[in-house]
């Protein structure tokens, strides 16, 4: 059944969806009046009194006085206002705390700002989703969240302002507690253990509170798919030690954080049937490879939350192995930037799922995108033809686009450098599917292959891992241009023992998966070297994760970077490979 203000706010965001055109002009034009003078934008607007202009004839001005802007034109902006510089140079409110970007991506973290703004849209958007869920799902009041999630460690810049992840600063929010409150659901960790600093140790407690809670948790959640299998592939090695402390109403000596250590400590009390029961059920589940682990362990969740859409896709067969039959919702659609979109058909599997745009929380315009002619093209970085942007109303279906965005926060006309296909509509909305990052990751000269392609390459060059009953953990890859011609290297990390014959069959397989005209053309050629498979010692993929920890990622924030030309972690890559292949597909032999 429907709460009274689960229905209200579906009602207000349909009523938004009918209006949509005229609500992206009254964003807008919100946002230019609260900014109005700022340093950034009297570069183009000049002496225009922007306050007394009809909102339909602003939006048009902006669009065409105001370039296109990416993370490098708006820096050193950022950079005087972390440098203390209190002139209103992007917003007229203050700028306090600054986000910081997962770096996974672009190889760098980058500073972008955050606001009362941003997290007010987060709390709305939290809301919306769970009244969505809520209609499909419906969850008891009063019930408790398995929530897998991680502040990092904040610091404060030159000129005081607070850095940290966007996540991070929103689980410091009053907006959070107010999101338990509202939604009726609470999550089973203190927030000492979210904002501890060390992802072991939260991880440790988090699964050591959701099992005292265990009759009570409605959902397992995180931000990202991969947290949520990382902790439960953690637990697979913890769980006897967790039993102890459940048994003994104690925490393990693994926990030396002393506010973590306290906090923990206040809510357990010693509960030895409820030991046995979950040792008991452990020790089924160990025998069955942790096949249901979730259903067994929180007999009353409903579904697992979380977001499973792009580089999280790879981990969907590992939760899918641990969730059973519970349904895998896709968590909504947002960046450290902005908010984009939420999910308003829960019950979408994630390889189907779309995104409806939320016209208020920022102005978007959409990059019309057409593929290359691989055979005509000439450069190693044009991966699309453009056309001019379009506002919200004129995107059609079955189109693919780069987002571009002017939020409350600062960032006018800025490429976000995602790629989306419109792939529906709700009402007047657009529902968007998340294609890939618009930056290209692997090229050798005329070749172009994105995230998805190399998903899609090792999706079916690890299928013959099945027939070894071995499962792959992670990957990433690498173009080496060191020496000629140069090659495509794929790092995969390996659960199980696998014949070396197999894996000459995945490496093979692979480099003949590459569809790319360009790629296809230079290995007949070869202008591009035969595809190396190497594989890495187990754990290998934990310490990059540990390298983005320490240097100020979240696990909460972190995507192992499908492609890196980051010196540390080829390093740490190569150093724990222990074995090499090269592919055969074209006819060379290594």
């Amino acid at each position: 059944m429907e709460r009274n203000g689960e229905s209200d706010i579906i009602g207000w965001f349909d009523e938004v969806a009918e209006t949509a055109d005229s609500v992206q002009t009254q964003t807008l034009s919100q946002i230019l009046r609260l900014n109005y003078g700022v340093e950034y934008l009297k570069k183009w607007f000049r002496d225009i009194n922007i306050q007394e202009m009809e909102e339909n004839a602003l939006e048009s001005l902006f669009t065409s006085l105001v370039p296109l802007a990416s993370h490098a034109d708006l820096e050193p902006y950022i950079q005087r206002i972390a440098d203390g510089d209190e002139a209103p140079l992007l917003t007229q409110e203050a700028i306090t705390n600054l986000s910081l970007s997962s770096g996974t991506t672009e190889g760098r973290q980058k500073f972008v700002p955050f606001t009362k703004h941003s997290s007010k849209t987060t709390l709305q958007v939290f809301k919306l989703a769970a009244a969505y869920r809520s209609r499909i799902y419906p969850i008891r009041e009063g019930g408790r969240i398995l929530e897998l999630i991680y502040g990092s460690k904040q610091f404060k810049t030159k000129g005081g302002l607070t850095v940290g992840t966007a996540t991070t600063h929103y689980y410091a929010s009053e907006e959070f507690k107010i999101k338990q409150e509202q939604t009726k659901s609470f999550t089973c960790s203190p927030e000492a253990v979210i904002s501890s600093g060390d992802y072991n140790q939260s991880t440790y407690c988090h699964l050591l509170l959701g099992l005292h809670f265990r009759d009570e948790v409605e959902f397992i959640t995180s931000t990202f798919a991969y947290s949520i299998v990382q902790a439960f592939r953690s637990f697979e090695e913890l769980w006897r030690e967790i039993c102890d402390d459940i048994r003994e109403g104690s925490l393990s000596s693994r926990i030396t954080i002393t506010k973590v250590r306290n906090a923990v400590l206040d809510i357990i009390s010693p509960n030895p049937c409820l030991a046995s029961r979950i040792a008991s059920t452990c020790e089924e589940l160990e025998v069955k490879d942790w096949f249901c682990m979730i259903p067994k362990l929180w007999p009353n969740a409903k579904y697992v939350y979380s977001i499973m859409t792009g580089s999280m896709q790879p981990y969907l067969r590992k939760l899918r192995h641990y969730a059973g039959n519970l349904p895998l919702v896709s968590a909504d659609y947002g960046s450290t930037e902005s908010w984009i979109g939420v999910n308003v058909n829960p019950s979408s599997p994630p390889e189907k799922v779309t995104f409806a745009v939320m016209p208020t929380f920022s102005y978007f315009e959409f990059i019309p995108l057409h593929s290359q002619n691989q055979q005509n093209a000439n450069s190693n970085t044009d991966d699309f033809i453009e056309e001019d942007p379009v506002p919200l109303s004129q995107v059609k279906l079955g189109q693919e686009y780069e987002i571009v965005l002017t939020t409350f926060t600062g960032l006018y006309r800025y490429r976000l450098g995602d790629v989306v296909e419109v792939a529906g509509f709700h009402k007047k909305i657009p529902k968007l599917n998340f294609i890939c990052r618009r930056k290209l990751i692997l090229t050798v000269n005329i070749d172009k292959n994105t995230e998805k392609d190399l998903q899609l390459v090792v999706e079916r060059g690890s299928q013959a891992l099945s027939k070894s009953k071995a499962e792959l953990v992670d990957f990433t890859s690498h173009a080496d241009v060191a020496k000629q011609p140069g090659h495509y290297v794929i790092y995969w990390e390996i659960n199980g023992e696998v014949e070396e014959r197999v894996l000459r069959e995945c490496c093979r397989e692979m480099d003949a998966s590459f569809v790319d005209h360009g790629y296809v053309v230079s290995r007949r050629t070869n202008s591009i070297g035969p595809l190396e498979l190497c594989i890495v010692e187990k754990g290998t993929f934990k310490k990059i994760l540990e390298h983005f920890i320490r240097n100020g990622a979240a696990l909460s924030q972190f995507k192992t970077p499908r492609c890196t030309s980051n010196q540390v972690l080829l390093k740490i890559l190569d150093a724990c490979t222990i074995k090499r292949f090269r592919s055969t597909a074209y006819g060379q032999e290594f």
